[in-house]
């Protein structure tokens, strides 16, 4: 049985392989926090360099809209998977899943709301 620190760093490791495999480039930064039954994924530095353009080259509005139009799509498509590879790493089914990134500064979140909290073991004390 996997410790919280354990189960958080497993799952930066799988979003972060997902990320550079689906998104085209692994976030700069990643972490991921177990809050009983909600999980939350932070990775900061995601956008690629034509997203960048394409947020710099077009009105503000409609590149940022654009971006996180194309994101959440590629998200959607990938919920499965990711849902998946979650409830491997937790051992709890995900309920739902949510999503939003941040063109201005290149932030993503990805909250997992699962069914139940993970059971862990807890951190050996020194």
């Amino acid at each position: 049985m996997r410790t919280q620190g354990e189960i958080e760093a497993a799952i930066c490791q799988v979003i972060s392989r997902f990320e550079q495999e689906h998104m085209g480039r692994g976030p700069k930064a990643i972490h991921a926090h177990l809050i009983q039954d909600l999980l939350v994924v932070r990775l900061q530095g995601v956008l690629t360099a034509a997203e960048q353009q394409l947020v710099k080259s077009l009105a503000a509005d409609k590149g940022r809209d654009l971006v996180k139009q194309v994101r959440t799509h590629l998200i959607e498509t990938a919920r499965p998977l990711m849902e998946a590879m979650i409830q491997d790493i937790v051992g709890v089914k995900v309920l739902s899943m949510h999503h939003d990134i941040s063109t201005f500064t290149g932030e993503e979140l990805v909250v997992f709301t699962l069914v139940a909290a993970p059971v862990y073991r807890e951190m050996k004390s020194k």
